[in-house]
């Protein structure tokens, strides 16, 4: 597995997505925006998330158990769509 940083090309660890001994290829959301991180991911083809900032992204302990989960579950939502390229 390869934990890598968003490039700025598309599909430039297409060679590593393939090749045969990487089982999975992680982007790193690299302190992009959230909406950033997944737009470029969307279009890197068999990369998956591993966006942990990303994702925790409009979450405050000043929010009630609804208005966190709804973030949350809006946030898993986008990013797993992004993934599915």
């Amino acid at each position: 597995m390869l934990k890598l940083t968003l490039p700025e090309k598309d599909d430039l660890y297409a060679d590593c997505v393939a090749h045969p001994n990487v089982a999975r290829v992680v982007a790193l959301s690299g302190g992009y925006p959230r909406e950033e991180a997944n737009s470029r991911l969307s279009r890197q083809h068999g990369m998956v998330a591993s966006f942990s900032r990303a994702l925790s992204e409009g979450l405050s302990a000043q929010q009630s158990a609804e208005e966190f989960d709804s973030t949350l579950d809006s946030s898993v939502d986008s990013i797993c769509k992004a993934s599915a390229t």
